[in-house]
């Protein structure tokens, strides 16, 4: 039976690096330091969603279609992906948007109270 790799440390929370391979075959075993892609330190629900987004081919539309979400929220969730894998991510979603629009939103239930919070930090 095989697991899914974990990529962080259990103990402290530190990523995790692969020591040692294995061939199943002929029991060949090679041990170093190796790396992990960036997306093996990604949540299941941030891979999720990478992969929805790349089914809808990029269209944050389609990702609320398909997630029964909003614009602001597939963005936010976008934004985390982003952050997640090292890159910054610029302020624009917040320079955009005025504060009473998001206030609007939130009193529509359009995004949730975090959501809005995030949105105006």
């Amino acid at each position: 039976m095989s697991y899914k790799v974990i990529s962080r440390c259990p103990v402290c929370g530190q990523k995790l690096f692969i020591t040692k391979l294995k061939c199943s075959r002929c029991e060949t075993t090679i041990e170093n330091n190796f790396k992990m892609s960036k997306f093996e330190y990604l949540t299941n629900e941030q891979l999720m969603f990478i992969e929805i987004f790349l089914k809808c081919r990029g269209s944050i539309k389609e990702v609320e279609k398909e997630l029964n979400i909003s614009y602001p929220t597939v963005r936010t969730k976008l934004d985390e992906v982003i952050k997640a894998l090292g890159y910054s991510v610029e302020s624009e979603n917040s320079a955009n948007v005025d504060k009473k629009k998001i206030i609007d939103m939130l009193e529509k239930g359009e995004i949730t109270p975090d959501e809005a919070i995030k949105m105006l930090n």
